[in-house]
């Protein structure tokens, strides 16, 4: 049986009329008589009671009309649920992030994702970059939002928002003060920096500036959250060179200079396993990049 025999029976039954149901099809009438006879001999039950002036549907036939409707409902629920997924609208979806993440453009990326595609299963996970990395190996994730743009073996990566850096203070440091701050003028302060081993890029990306302004910096203390990183500056502990998008943290007893100095960039970064396909992965993140342009141009 195919499912040409459903579509033919189902046209018949609901014309009670052959040529009536041949025209409905585009076929000529000779040929789905046929087809009718067809389905019945493989069946062996007849579907139709005919006469010279009527057609019928037997007791079998309407039974069999019934639950062919129920087949072509639930193949076009496949067909739909298929298509879906093909598209990335159904499924699960795993996302990792740095705390810091929240501050910029992730929640609002979040939101429209759920809002456009409801039938996704999303999960977020904290965790740090390093974190990330053997997560997204593990499949326990299957995006990574990290801090600097890592290089790692079978991950791809691409820079989802570039961010400056700026220097937090406690509000009552001298240097509050100063409209922009020199970064040879911190040589002598006390640092809290991010643990370099579970962010080794962006810790070295620290080093490597106060280094070029002739210092190497004094780590006072070491933090995993940005935000505990800013409530050990706003403590008096030390000071901090965070993402921009920090500021958005607001927390009393610390302020935010900018550097006097042009020193590379930070960057939030998208990662994900290079030879996934998972229609998902790709829907997300079509999404963030489109999101990310749209806020960075507002």
């Amino acid at each position: 049986m195919e499912l040409r025999h459903l579509h033919y029976f189902i046209a018949v039954a609901e014309e009670l009329h052959f040529s009536r149901a041949a025209q409905r099809l585009c076929i000529s009438q000779p040929p789905l008589s046929q087809q009718i006879r067809d389905l019945e001999d493989e069946l062996g039950v007849k579907l139709f009671e005919r006469t010279k002036r009527q057609v019928h549907l037997t007791e079998a036939g309407k039974v069999f009309l019934e639950r062919s409707y129920g087949v072509l409902a639930q193949l076009e629920q496949a067909v739909e649920v298929t298509q879906q997924i093909g598209r990335g609208e159904v499924g699960r979806l795993a996302i990792g992030f740095v705390d810091s993440a929240m501050y910029t453009l992730l929640p609002e990326i979040v939101r429209l994702f759920r809002e456009e595609f409801p039938a996704v299963e999303l999960r977020l996970d904290e965790l740090t970059t390093a974190q990330q990395i053997q997560a997204l190996h593990h499949k326990q994730v299957d995006i990574g939002i990290v801090r600097s743009a890592i290089s790692e073996p079978g991950l791809s990566v691409e820079c989802l928002l570039p961010e400056s850096l700026v220097l937090a203070l406690p509000e009552t440091h001298p240097l509050s003060a100063q409209t922009q701050v020199s970064l040879s003028s911190l040589a002598s302060e006390s640092f809290i920096l991010f643990p370099a081993k579970m962010g080794p890029v962006f810790y070295e990306q620290i080093i490597n500036i106060c280094q070029q302004a002739g210092f190497r910096p004094k780590v006072a203390q070491e933090a995993v959250q940005m935000q505990t990183i800013v409530g050990l500056v706003a403590a008096g502990l030390g000071i901090a060179i965070v993402p921009a998008s920090l500021q958005n943290f607001h927390r009393s007893g610390v302020i935010y200079r900018p550097l006097q100095e042009q020193i590379p960039k930070t960057g939030l970064y998208l990662t994900w396993r290079q030879h996934d396909s998972s229609p998902v992965i790709r829907t997300f993140l079509g999404l963030a990049q489109k999101t990310t342009r749209r806020g960075v141009k507002s």
